[in-house]
């Protein structure tokens, strides 16, 4: 019995059509005269869903008892027993009911497959366990029910369900998805048009790798070695030269022009190790492709355009580029060049562009040091001392033996002689030491002796190969040693180059710790960098490390100029002339870290003087006008009262009164936005965080505004805040005050809060004019006010002070658009604990008001792996917030207008009846 076929049906996010495609497949099979039946399917109460669902067989569920509620479970023994040939199972990452037969319904799946049946199963982009983080930093939401990505990867068919955003949302609009109290909430959060995007592209991402996956072995099973131009793959063949830069910023400007193209750098290095690369290039090179989104290769092969060809053909790729060839005219009598052979043997199907640069014709070159090595006065001369004292000791020792042993070992044992002069002292006493012992053998050794002369011509020959044989190992063991000498040099020079890279990358701008790198790398006393102003000025320190750093590039034992007016100076030692290339780019490092730490402090300043002049500025204009406008109506009513010529009636008393007691009350409210706007400017606001209950806050800061004009939503389950209770009244209040200001008529605001894995939202909707995308900004900007304001009073501090205060507990204040029209504001806020409580999660699993995120379905059954992000991983709600938020993560927010679940501004909430935001009616029907 074989193994069971799987087919998923992948989607970007909940409502775009899987179990619709799913169960639309099943009455195609069943048409077909295919045995399918439903093995588990939720409808979630969508009609259309519902519809589609009748007239196919479904297999009866498994009932669960759990803390006091039943819940259904696709039943594996049931559908086992039943053994069709193509089962459908909704929802893969669904995590069951505690006491079911598998944790995870992909495991129930795979008994299914195991079995012999055919699958057809759904499943979201987000609920992939590797792309976890990912969709968090995206939507903000954990998703607690993930799915292995080896399971869905190795299905037999991945079929990408897609929609648009726009279309999404508006099927979110007409009620499609969710339940109709749930959409502005949803739309405002986990569905805005860019989170909808993030998880689109992911999801096309994702399904163009796993097809690419199943291209990849395709070609492999049926060994197809030509190019299939599926994808534009472009290969950049490096050489190590600096016209790399060029050909990898070509290529990219090609791949941009054709979507979804892949740009892939390789380098050929022969399997002998010896390179005319440099590495330092080669590691810039490297960088380089690696951000402009491409990827580097390393590659051993021999023969360069074969192996070029190959990696290419291994790829898949549609094009090739390389670089015109650096040699002479006269060099290209030793063959056709790489380029020429690509070409040639590239075929129909893979093409080569060949591209200018710089170093056209300017010759290979070695990029590498060419100096020999660096062996000190004392190796030379051990040197000398093998390659001719030893010899002549050699040749004392062997004319006073009695034994003769040859002429063969004789010309043995001055070789090894010759062989370690070259090891220890480098080529020419090698040299030497080969001219040296042919004199040697030829007068003490070869017939006739004490002459040089020799009668056999034998021998002749033998000197003669021996002084070859002598001169060809020293020359080889020679240049082994400057090799060896020459990568290790490189190697050191290369960590160092990418150390300076790194440090330019990640924007390290600390000058001393950039001295103190170079003091120890050359083995300095101390390091200075100094500058001055003028040719004919003193210099001065910029920086310094060490003892008694050198105060003039003349008093250092190296100094490395950096344009006219620097250098760095170092003491200690002499440095070779070779140390100062590395040198000279630490030097240039070192000016551009000063320039960068006087360029930031420049522009703090300037930006610190910008802001306190227009803060002087706009506070003299306040001073001038809105704080003047209700002194004047003061002194108006002041004057008016105290005039001994008008008999003023009651009425027109209290109507003074009441004008002087507003006018103070507006000048109070506006230096005190004024004292609280210095404090945060001088940064003296130090918030006193405690643990507190949003509800025991948030209507208090309601008290100056009409009574009329808040609806308020504080659900009692949300978790505690960590929060400055004075200083989230005043927030809260300057927003509401804000919103009220610019709400139409008849337009109440809505006070909302829910809470999303470890944060708190506060809400506050309005239906006015609104904020255009490019001022969202700026109106939290001090004294700011969007447009002419021609309602609004004050000095457009009321937004700065809230954002403030917010960013001062830890939280954020921004602005978003309300669907429908108007403006959003969003106060976010610390939890207090990361554990959401449990009373609203097991509450929902009990309600039975119908289905959507986080709710329960006609059945009792819970919501939570509908496809919708945040909801919990047990049926018991523990694990937190999403047993409350669901895909929205707004856990009883009512929708604008839903009056039923909100009280007024300034008074306690009233209890909501059943189903319409009272959640401690809630709490009461869950399961205890």
């Amino acid at each position: 019995m074989g193994r069971g076929r799987l087919r998923i049906y992948l989607g970007a996010a909940p409502g775009v059509g899987k179990t619709y495609a799913m169960l639309s497949e099943g009455h195609r099979r069943v048409e077909r005269g295919g045995d399918c039946v439903v093995g588990f399917v939720e409808h979630h109460g969508r009609a259309r869903t519902e519809v589609v669902l009748n007239g196919l067989e479904q297999v009866p569920r498994k009932q669960l008892a759990y803390r006091g509620a039943s819940f259904t479970e696709m039943d594996v023994d049931a559908v086992l027993a039943r053994r069709p040939a193509v089962a459908l199972v909704d929802e893969l990452a669904h995590t069951n009911v505690p006491g079911s037969r598998n944790a995870k319904r992909w495991q129930d799946v795979e008994e299914l497959l195991r079995a012999g049946i055919d699958v057809v199963s759904t499943v979201n982009i987000q609920h992939l366990e590797s792309l976890g983080d990912v969709v968090e930093s995206i939507t903000g939401v954990r998703q607690r029910e993930t799915v292995p990505d080896e399971v869905v990867r190795r299905a037999d068919q991945i079929e990408l369900v897609d929609m648009s955003p726009q279309a999404l949302r508006r099927r979110m609009a007409h009620g499609n998805i969710y339940r109709p109290d749930k959409v502005d909430a949803a739309l405002s959060n986990y569905f805005r048009p860019g989170n909808l995007t993030a998880l689109r592209e992911l999801a096309l991402l994702w399904v163009a790798d796993r097809v690419d996956e199943y291209l990849q072995e395709y070609r492999g099973e049926h060994g197809i070695r030509s190019t299939w131009q599926a994808r534009e793959r472009i290969v950049v063949g490096l050489t190590g030269g600096p016209e790399g830069r060029t050909l990898i910023r070509r290529a990219s400007r090609m791949a941009a022009k054709a979507s979804g193209s892949e740009v892939l750098a390789v380098y050929i290095a022969r399997s002998d190790g010896l390179t005319s690369a440099s590495p330092k290039e080669l590691a810039v090179q490297r960088t380089l492709v690696e951000d402009l989104g491409g990827t580097f290769h390393h590659v051993i092969g021999d023969n360069i355009p074969e192996s070029l060809l190959e990696f290419a053909r291994g790829v898949n790729a549609t094009q090739v580029v390389l670089g015109s060839s650096r040699r002479k005219a006269w060099q290209y009598v030793l063959g056709p060049g790489v380029g020429a052979t690509v070409a040639r043997d590239s075929g129909p199907d893979l093409d080569v562009h060949i591209v200018t640069h710089e170093e056209v014709a300017r010759g290979r070159g070695l990029p590498v040091t060419r100096s020999t090595a660096r062996l000190g006065r004392s190796r030379i001369v051990a040197g000398w001392l093998v390659g001719v004292v030893l010899p002549a000791l050699l040749c004392v020792l062997l004319t006073h033996i009695t034994a003769n042993p040859g002429l063969a070992n004789e010309m043995l044992l001055f070789l090894a002689l010759t062989v370690a002069a070259a090891l220890v002292g480098g080529l020419w006493p090698a040299l030497a030491s080969a001219a040296f012992g042919s004199l040697l053998l030829n007068y003490f050794f070869a017939p006739p002796v004490h002459r040089f002369t020799i009668s056999d011509p034998r021998n002749i020959m033998a000197i003669a190969v021996f002084f070859g044989v002598a001169v060809s190992v020293a020359s080889v063991v020679d240049l082994a040693a400057r090799r060896t000498h020459q990568a290790a040099r490189l190697r050191a020079e290369s960590e160092i180059l990418s150390f300076l890279a790194g440090s330019v990358l990640r924007g390290e701008t600390a000058l001393d710790a950039l001295l103190e790198r170079v003091r120890e790398t050359f083995a300095m006393e101390s390091v200075a960098l100094l500058e001055r102003a003028g040719d004919v000025e003193p210099w001065t320190r910029a920086g310094s490390v060490g003892p008694n750093p050198a105060a003039r590039p003349e008093d250092a034992d190296v100094d490395m100029p950096i344009g006219d007016h620097m250098a760095l100076a170092l003491s200690g030692r002499v440095l070779p002339a070779e140390d100062r290339r590395v040198l000279g780019a630490f030097a240039a490092q070192a000016a551009v870290v000063l320039d960068r730490q006087r360029l930031v402090g420049e522009a703090e300043e300037a930006r610190r003087l910008a802001e306190g002049n227009r803060i002087r500025t706009a506070l003299l204009a306040a001073v001038s006008h809105d704080l003047r406008t209700p002194l004047a109506s003061i002194k108006a009513s002041v004057s008016s009262l105290r005039s001994d010529d008008v008999e003023w009636s009651e009425e027109d008393r209290a109507e003074l009164l009441e004008g002087i007691e507003d006018g103070a009350d507006r000048l109070d409210h506006l230096v005190g936005n004024l004292l609280d706007m210095s404090r945060l400017q001088t940064g003296t606001v130090t918030p006193l965080i405690r643990e507190i209950d949003l509800d025991e806050v948030v209507p208090m800061a309601l008290g100056g505004v009409p009574e009329d004009s808040v609806l308020l939503d504080v659900p009692e389950s949300l978790p505690m805040v960590a929060v400055d209770p004075g200083l989230l009244e005043r927030s809260v209040a300057n927003v509401v005050e804000n919103a009220v200001k610019y709400s139409p008529r008849g337009q109440p605001v809505l006070v909302a809060a829910s809470f999303l894995g470890d944060r708190v939202e506060v809400r506050v909707v309005d239906r006015g004019p609104g904020v255009p995308d490019e001022a969202k900004d700026r109106i939290f900007a001090p004294f700011q006010r969007y447009g002419d304001a021609p309602r609004g009073t004050g000095v457009g501090l009321g937004l700065a002070v809230a954002r403030g205060f917010a960013e001062a507990m830890d939280g954020t204040l921004a602005a978003e658009d309300t669907p429908g029209g108007g403006l959003t504001m969003v106060l976010t806020l610390r939890a207090a604990t990361r554990d959401a409580p449990a009373g609203d999660g097991t509450a929902r699993y009990a309600a039975g008001t119908g289905p959507g995120p986080g709710g329960v379905d006609r059945v009792g059954r819970p919501e939570h792996s509908a496809g919708a992000p945040g909801v919990p991983s047990g049926p018991d709600g523990a694990s937190g917030a999403s047993g409350a938020s669901g895909a929205d993560g707004t856990p009883g927010a009512a929708p604008v207008g839903a009056a039923p679940s909100a009280a007024r501004a300034g008074q306690t909430p009233a209890p909501a009846p059943k189903g319409a935001g009272d959640h401690s009616e809630r709490q009461k029907a869950g399961p205890q």
